[in-house]
């Protein structure tokens, strides 16, 4: 019988080590099943809420980096196991937090396939159902110490400034591409990197690997979400997960818009044609074809496209400071499918 799939393999990633799968896909288990119990509420309701979108599924990305940043520790790293564990679950219930906070900002009806929470109660729901599970967090984030609860605290901080800064949008005078990449390093990318430190610190890595780690996160975090940006201009709903077009629709700046409106010439027929269609409604289907036909076609995607080339390759070059082995091995392939899924 061939094992159940990682929820990480819906994005292409597999490992070529058959003993550090095993591992992991033990790991996975271990922190599946304590999502549920940190869960689970003496109220029903609360329950139900605060696993909606949880049990939706997800692709566990986050506890996937804490598991692999693990086995960068002593070889003994059974010892560790529990903290490792609690600190995937730390790093989800964050990010699926966010998730429930997102989507009211958002007003989205659909989160995984599903409905979301505010969508199938409403938003007052899914803001205090959101707020309980980082109150989950906290609790089990204490349980490994006061440097882990300072470092959850600043990143929580940092999702939270990015949050902040993205409602705001881009103030008077700056750069709106360099507000996007800050507004997405802190949103998306610093979790991510705490997730790879908090592997490797829990399972006594060095400082410098734990160092490393951080870094490799932080970096591959980013271009994970730039990825994404290209893939709804791109058209690929099966890797994305979202129809083609859903951010241009919901006018959400992405990577290729920005570096196109950065660029554009509006003495140029088609750099006109697609400035208009961009400030436009494009809830319109041949609209929207038009625009993702125009992009397509433009410089400014294989300008995106080269961005994300370049910061899988700045990741992967912070590998090098890691011991050579199938852990590395792993964390190098994610670079790889971060370039694959782009182009």
């Amino acid at each position: 019988m061939s094992p159940t799939p990682l929820p990480a393999e819906s994005l292409g990633f597999a490992f070529a080590d058959e003993a550090l799968e095993a591992r992991v896909r033990a790991g996975l288990e271990s922190v599946e099943q304590a999502l549920r119990d940190s869960t689970e509420s003496e109220a029903p309701f609360v329950t139900a809420a605060a696993q909606h979108v949880m049990v939706a599924g997800g692709k566990r990305f986050r506890p996937l980096l804490v598991l692999i940043g693990a086995e960068f520790g002593p070889a003994a790293v059974e010892q560790h196991r529990d903290e490792v564990v609690k600190a995937a679950v730390v790093v989800e219930l964050t990010h699926v937090a966010t998730l429930h906070h997102d989507d009211v900002m958002d007003e989205a009806a659909l989160r995984r396939g599903s409905a979301t929470a505010n969508a199938r109660w409403d938003n007052s729901v899914a803001i205090l159902s959101g707020d309980w599970l980082f109150a989950r967090a906290s609790d089990l984030v204490a349980d490994l110490g006061p440097d882990a609860v300072r470092i959850q605290a600043r990143t929580f901080g940092r999702l939270v400034e990015g949050q902040i800064r993205e409602t705001l949008g881009v103030g008077e005078g700056q750069d709106p591409l360099k507000h996007y990449l800050s507004v997405v390093a802190d949103k998306t990318g610093s979790l991510i990197a705490t997730s790879a430190l908090f592997g490797a610190r829990f399972a006594g890595a060095s400082e410098e690997v734990q160092e490393s780690l951080r870094a490799f996160g932080e970096e591959i975090g980013v271009a994970f979400q730039l990825a994404d940006d290209i893939l709804d201009i791109a058209g690929d709903s099966g890797q994305s997960g979202k129809t083609p077009g859903t951010d241009l629709r919901e006018g959400v700046p992405t990577l290729p818009v920005l570096i196109f409106r950065a660029q554009a010439d509006p003495s140029n027929p088609d750099d006109a044609r697609l400035l208009e269609l961009l400030d436009s409604d494009l809830s319109d289907d041949a609209r929207l074809a038009e625009t993702l036909d125009l992009l397509r076609a433009h410089p400014a995607f294989t300008q995106a496209e080269d961005d994300v080339r370049r910061r899988a390759a700045d990741a992967r070059r912070l590998l090098s400071a890691l011991p050579e082995g199938p852990a590395r091995q792993a964390l190098d392939s994610l670079c790889d499918l971060v370039v694959t899924r782009s182009v």
